[in-house]
């Protein structure tokens, strides 16, 4: 079933199906951040309404609804013939506040009545026994409702409405969670109802937060929520069939501490570091958040450890974890980009030691196995790129030695290092060690491998980025044939798949008589990987128009379609590898909604960066 989610910028957010139930431990109408943009809490799971009108009861939940998105989730419901309900969902900007907005069109006088579900717990858990306790203070109609497991209290508001307290506990079933073989059976409480008397048509707000001293008026924080979305469609200034894509990339954007950070994806993941330098371009450049870019990067140069840059912050303690090959790669890189679009060479200086870092720490050698090897290839130890998935001490996809997009990744991050050098009066230490990597990279690529060293030739969608990235090491005719092959074996409506559906390790499905991370990347579609795809293949048909065309109307068009007019412009983490290609993991996963913005602007719009040509000092030729 589709499913929706609104969010406050702080990491929190509001998500249910698009029936407004709860089919996954994920799912609520007020999910807080209580230390932004992690670690998470289902305060709120939903709401049940119901109308009464001459003694007959209507539940909202038991009629089918229209599901509509404009800059808002709404929900409209028909009651017989003579009342109509609209519902939207929204949550105010850095605050962790969900607000109802209800519409209720009638010629009759009805009671309208509002039952809050109230849990308090972490996304990742449930409550299996009914141990929790809350207690409730009604302050002149406000609600608050103090749990014994928090130090928040979570405040309820219905404007000239009753509140009748109630006390009983209801069981829920995820039905998503108990297929993906995770805990599924939640016990949450009915806290009271409201009441409210409505004579005829109106508007009114029902308003759900942990904020300390809440007391805005909601009229004036929707209509305020209304114009932010709006004049960020504004000051992107993209085409407006881009919209759906611009509103879901505010999504990610989330504030950490006093700088920025991107959530990967929703419901689970928090700011990781590989996931958001992937995600950069798409949700902050193409969408000219410049500043947002910039914090991003600087927030994460404060990180950079023994030339590494953090692959994940956790969710429970926001912990830096450092074990990834690539995120230190992809940082150089989207520097790169930044300037690109903003021509900002005093940022350059600011970062310039720790980029340096970087490429010292693995030429010298760092942690987790990454160093140069004599052949100038960077070697790293199983589990560190992308394709990282471990189960217990097993990697179903290890890729250890020398996986074939680190090597893309690293001839382009001394590409670009000898440019910065260039740009910033700096001896060239770069180009040389470049040519030597080039030349050994060649000679040993004699077939489109995964693995170099170990001449791993599982049809993988990381041999792409050889011909995606800024600085290809492979000539035009290899960079055709791995096009080709990728459109051929890889490519399906919804993105790529990660192994070749030929290979005899290829999953179909990510759920099936084994554990789902086995199929993660072997065979998982990914929409993702559409991005680097779609820049690929337009390379080496040198972007031509009908080149163009053919890739919008062949790898954009149809998923866009697939996911229709009352889309809001989510676009979940990986979907099955044969058809129908189901839907799995993450609803909305940052780099798929940046990727697929981002071709469609750069690449198939060709709307380039404004200081492209100053920055680019050189195209490298092969």
């Amino acid at each position: 079933m589709r499913e929706w989610i609104v969010t406050n910028g702080l990491g929190g957010y509001s998500s249910l199906t698009y029936q407004n139930d709860n089919s996954r431990k994920y799912h609520g109408l007020l999910v807080s951040s209580l230390n932004p943009p992690t670690n998470r809490w289902v305060f709120v799971s939903n709401v049940f309404e119901k109308i009464i009108i001459n003694g007959n009861e209507f539940y909202l939940r038991n009629h089918k609804n229209d599901f509509n998105f404009d800059v808002f989730p709404t929900f409209t419901y028909n009651i017989n013939k003579d009342i109509k309900v609209k519902k939207t969902v929204f949550m105010q900007h850095l605050k962790n506040t969900s607000i109802i907005r209800y519409r209720i069109d009638t010629e009759k006088p009805l009671k309208f009545v509002i039952n809050p579900i109230i849990n308090s717990r972490h996304i990742y858990d449930v409550n299996r026994q009914r141990y929790l306790s809350f207690k409730h203070i009604n302050d002149k109609g406000k609600i608050t409702i103090k749990p014994n497991n928090s130090d928040l209290s979570i405040k309820m508001l219905l404007k000239d409405s009753e509140f009748t307290a109630l006390h009983y506990w209801e069981e829920f079933f995820y039905n998503v969670d108990r297929d993906r073989n995770e805990s599924w059976v939640d016990n949450n409480i009915h806290i009271g109802k409201f009441v409210k008397k409505i004579d005829k048509s109106c508007d009114f707000y029902m308003i759900l937060t942990t904020e300390n001293d809440y007391n805005e008026n909601p009229v004036k924080t929707y209509l305020n929520e209304i114009k932010r979305k709006k004049n960020l469609l504004i000051n992107t200034d993209l085409p407006v069939k881009c919209n759906k894509l611009v509103l879901s990339s505010d999504n990610f954007i989330v504030k950490k501490k006093n700088s920025k950070s991107i959530i990967a994806g929703y419901h689970w993941f928090g700011d990781w570091g590989r996931d958001t330098l992937i995600s950069l371009p798409g949700l902050t450049l193409v969408t000219k958040r410049y500043d947002d870019a910039k914090q991003i990067l600087l927030n994460l140069s404060k990180y950079c450890k023994n030339g590494l840059i953090p692959n994940a912050f956790m969710e429970r303690d926001s912990k830096a974890v450092y074990n990834t090959v690539d995120a230190s790669l992809w940082y150089i890189d989207r520097v790169y980009q930044y300037l690109k679009y903003t021509n900002d060479k005093d940022f350059l200086k600011q970062i310039w030691n720790s980029l340096q870092s970087i490429i010292l720490g693995y030429i010298k050698g760092t942690d987790f196995g990454i160093r140069m090897d004599d052949d100038f290839l960077i070697s790293h130890d199983p589990g560190l790129t992308w394709m990282d998935v471990k189960i217990n001490d097993y990697y179903p996809t290890p890729r250890a030695r020398k996986a074939v997009e680190i090597q893309a990744l690293w001839y382009n991050a001394l590409k670009i290092m000898s440019i910065f050098s260039n740009i910033l009066n700096k001896t060239d230490k770069y180009s040389q060690l470049a040519e030597k990597l080039k030349e050994s990279f060649n000679y040993k690529f004699d077939n489109l491998y995964d693995v170099i060293d170990t001449k791993d030739d599982s049809l993988r969608p990381n041999i792409v980025f050889l011909v995606s990235l800024d600085f290809s090491m492979i000539d035009k005719s290899t960079q055709k044939k791995i096009i080709q092959s990728v459109q051929d074996d890889l490519h399906t409506v919804f993105g790529l798949r990660t192994l070749s559906y030929k290979d005899s390790n290829f999953k179909g499905s990510y759920i099936g008589d084994y554990n789902k991370d086995v199929a993660y990347h072997n065979g998982t579609v990914w929409p993702w990987l559409l991005g680097p795809f779609i820049k690929a293949y337009l390379r080496v048909n040198n972007y031509s128009k009908k080149s163009r065309e053919f890739a919008y109307d062949n790898f954009l068009k149809p998923l866009l379609e697939v996911y229709g007019e009352k889309w809001d412009g989510s676009i979940h983490e990986i979907y099955d590898g044969n058809p129908v290609y189901a839907p799995r993991g993450c609803i909305t996963q940052a780099w798929s909604v940046a990727e697929i913005l981002r071709a469609w602007v750069e690449d198939i719009e060709k709307i380039r960066p404004k200081y492209e040509k100053n920055i680019i000092l050189s195209e490298v030729s092969v």
